[in-house]
């Protein structure tokens, strides 16, 4: 069974639908051990502890750059045995410390279909803003490996929904966690954890 870490900053919608979708088996050959917050107030902390989940902070606002809370946080999946460690709304850039030290090793749900509306900037309800501002008539969201490229490592997944003509950003970015995020991202931890995802030439291919 590979140890999977989860990366969480806010309410935890994404890790909620990870801790179901292995209670319900969906998840083969994985298991959550441990969950960890950068921030201490975050939702997705009691949603772990709930489900008997070991938690961690590793509260950004206490290291003074980027590079010393890659340094921690690589310390910290290094001490938790990390096989696969999961973006779930995880909001702080690591810089390439982390990435280098589980190369293909940590995927990430975006909330769009990448490469449209995606790098620095693209997050929250800024993704939604800028895609019903350029009168797209599909979006959806991207499981991706990280690496030192914000967004831009190789893709495991895309889903899509419509884009109706009253969509606000609030309501686009519901469909799409409820019909893609939630659905995509548990296939792919699965699909790694059972050997099923090959990286070649910067492409990710996915035994189905």
């Amino acid at each position: 069974m590979k140890n999977i870490i989860v990366l969480v900053s806010g309410g935890g919608t994404n890790l909620q639908a990870l801790i179901d979708s292995e209670r319900s088996g969906m998840i083969k050959g994985g298991h959550i051990t441990c969950v960890i917050s950068s921030r201490e107030d975050a939702y997705a902390l009691e949603r772990a502890k709930a489900a008997g989940i070991k938690t961690r902070v590793l509260a950004r606002k206490e290291y003074a750059d980027i590079a010393e809370y890659s340094a921690a946080m690589r310390d910290a999946l290094i001490e938790e045995n990390a096989d696969l460690v999961v973006y779930a709304g995880f909001m702080t850039i690591l810089d390439e410390q982390v990435c280098r030290a589980f190369p293909y090793r940590m995927m990430n749900v975006h909330p769009a279909l990448i490469p449209s509306f995606c790098g620095k900037g693209f997050y929250g309800l800024h993704v939604h803003e800028a895609a019903l501002a350029k009168g797209v008539k599909v979006s959806g969201a991207t499981v991706h490996f990280v690496t030192e490229e914000c967004d831009g490592g190789p893709i495991i997944l895309q889903g899509t929904v419509a884009v109706e003509n009253d969509d606000t950003p609030e309501t686009l970015q519901r469909r799409i966690m409820e019909n893609v995020e939630w659905k995509i991202l548990p296939k792919a931890v699965s699909l790694f954890c059972e050997d099923r995802i090959t990286v070649k030439d910067g492409r990710a291919f996915v035994d189905l």
